[in-house]
C-alpha cells in the first residue's frame, strides 16, 4: 500500500484498503476558522432544531481554531463571525483557539506545522480546501465541508473513498532561483487543473528529500489547484528535525511499502526548469518568466500559506535588498511567529526599507476580502495559490501566480522579472 493507503486503513482498523474503497476512518484532528467554522456552527443549529442533543463534541482536544481569513476584522459582519466563534469553543471547551491580537495566531495552514498540531501518520480535516497543505508532514490532510465538519465535532470519525495515487518525482540539481512554487506550477500546468480529481498526489526524488520543511509544504499546498483528495510526502529526518524544534509529542509515522501501487507516475526534471508563472485565469495557465518579461503590473503581494513561511519571506528579502520597489508592494507573514522571526533576522527591515507595506498575517487580500484587494483593471503578481476571476478583488483584476523571488524581482522592476536578471 501506499502511505495514504496505509493512514487510512490504520485509521479505519483494516488490515488492507485499496482504491475505490469506502472505509469510516477515526479522526485525529481537526480545524475551524472563522470563515468555515460559523458555517459548521449553523450546522450545529439546525440539528438542534430538529431535537438533536448537542451538549458536548466528541474530543474537544483534537479540535483547534484560528481567525484568519477576516482579521483584523474587516467590518461588521467578520466582527460578528469572530464573536460567534468564540461563543462556541467556549460553550465547549475548545481551548486551542488561536485569536488574532493575543500572541501566536496566522492562517491556519501555517499554525497547522508551525504549532506543529498535526503529526505524521494523523488523519487531519479541516474546513478549508487548502487543508492540503499539511501532508508535507507525512499525514493525511483534507479539506471538508461544513455538514462533514460538524459529524467529525460529533463523531470523531468520517467516510473516506480509497484515492488512487499518482507519483511525481522530482530529480536532478536545483538551480538556485528554483522554489518549490515553480516546481507545483510546472506540474499543475502539465496535468490540468483537474487532472488529480479526487487522487493523491504524492511526492518524492532526490530535489524532494533536500527541499526544507516549508518548501515541501508549498507542494502539497497547491495540490488542491489540481483537484486533488491530498498531497503527502512521506515523513524523514528534515520532518522529525522540524518537529523536534516544535513538540515532545510522541507519534506514530506512516511509510509506504516498497511494492506499492501508483495510478499513475511522472517524473519532472528540474536541471533546466525556468522561473514559472500562472497567467489569469488559471494555475495550470502557465508560463516561464522571461515569456512574459516587460509585463507591466501594479502591485506585487507576498503573502498567503503558500507565499509566507519564513523561508519564503527570506527568499523575497534576498532579492529586495538595497533595492527599491517600483508598485505597490505588500508583504503579509502568514503567522505571528514568523513575523516575529522575520524582524529578528531583519527581513522586516529590508522589507520597508525597499517601500513595500508589511502587514499582519491574515487570508485577506489572497480571498479578495480585504487588507490589499485589487480594483478594476488592476494586476497584481502573487505568491498565492488561486488567480481566478474576482479572486483577489474586482472580477476585472488580473492576477499572475509566482514564486517569492519571480514576485520579489517584479516589484523592483513594476514589470514580469526573471529574478535572474536582478539578482545581487
Amino acid at each position: 500500500m501506499t502511505i495514504t493507503e496505509k493512514i487510512l486503513a490504520r485509521a479505519a482498523g483494516r488490515q488492507s484498503v485499496s482504491p475505490g474503497d469506502v472505509v469510516f476512518a477515526k479522526v485525529d484532528k481537526v480545524m475551524m476558522h472563522d470563515v468555515s467554522g460559523p458555517g459548521v456552527i449553523k450546522v450545529f443549529s439546525e440539528w438542534e432544531k430538529k431535537g438533536l442533543k448537542l451538549d458536548k463534541i466528541w474530543n474537544a482536544d483534537r479540535v483547534w481554531v484560528t481567525e484568519d481569513h477576516f482579521v483584523p476584522a474587516a467590518d461588521r459582519v467578520s466582527a460578528e463571525n469572530v464573536i460567534t466563534l468564540s461563543n462556541f469553543t467556549k460553550k465547549y471547551g475548545i481551548k486551542k483557539h488561536f485569536k488574532y491580537g493575543l500572541g501566536q495566531y496566522g492562517i491556519c495552514h501555517t499554525l497547522s506545522h508551525e504549532e506543529a498540531m498535526v503529526l505524521p501518520g494523523e488523519v487531519y480535516v479541516g474546513g478549508d480546501s487548502h487543508t492540503n497543505t499539511t501532508g508535507a508532514m507525512g499525514a493525511f490532510a483534507a479539506g471538508l465541508g461544513h455538514t462533514d465538519v460538524a459529524y467529525v465535532l460529533m463523531n470523531g470519525e468520517i467516510w473516506f473513498k480509497i484515492p488512487e495515487t499518482m507519483m511525481f518525482r522530482v530529480e536532478g540539481n536545483k538551480p538556485d532561483h528554483i522554489m518549490a512554487k515553480d516546481i507545483i506550477l510546472k506540474i499543475i500546468g502539465e496535468i490540468g487543473t483537474d487532472g488529480a480529481n479526487y487522487k493523491t498526489m504524492q511526492f518524492a526524488g532526490n530535489v524532494v528529500e533536500k527541499l526544507s520543511m516549508e518548501e515541501r509544504l508549498t507542494l502539497t499546498n497547491m495540490t488542491t489547484e489540481a483537484g486533488a483528495k491530498n498531497g503527502i510526502i512521506e515523513p524523514d529526518e528534515t520532518t522529525y528535525a522540524y518537529l523536534r524544534e516544535r513538540t515532545d509529542a510522541q507519534y506514530s509515522p506512516v511509510h509506504g511499502d516498497e511494492g506499492a501501487q501508483y495510478s499513475e507516475t511522472f517524473t519532472i526534471e528540474i536541471e533546466k526548469m525556468e522561473p514559472t508563472i500562472a497567467k489569469p485565469f488559471s494555475p495550470g495557465n502557465i508560463s516561464v518568466a522571461r515569456e512574459l518579461q516587460g509585463t507591466e503590473i501594479d502591485k506585487a503581494y507576498i503573502g498567503s500559506c503558500t507565499g509566507a513561511k519564513l523561508d519564503d519571506l527570506r527568499a523575497a528579502a534576498k532579492i529586495l535588498k538595497g533595492k527599491k520597489v517600483k508598485i505597490r508592494t505588500e508583504v503579509l507573514p502568514a503567522a505571528q511567529s514568523i513575523y516575529v522571526k522575520a524582524m529578528k533576522e531583519g527581513l522586516v527591515q529590508i522589507f520597508m526599507e525597499a517601500g513595500a507595506v508589511v502587514g499582519p498575517p491574515t487570508c485577506g487580500a489572497c480571498c479578495g476580502a480585504h487588507m490589499g484587494v485589487l480594483g478594476k483593471g488592476e494586476i497584481c503578481i502573487s505568491t498565492t495559490n488561486r488567480n481566478f476571476p474576482g479572486r483577489m478583488g474586482h472580477v476585472e483584476s488580473q492576477t499572475y501566480l509566482a514564486s517569492p523571488v519571480v514576485v520579489a524581482a517584479s516589484a523592483i522592476t513594476g514589470k514580469i522579472t526573471d529574478p535572474r536578471d536582478v539578482r545581487n
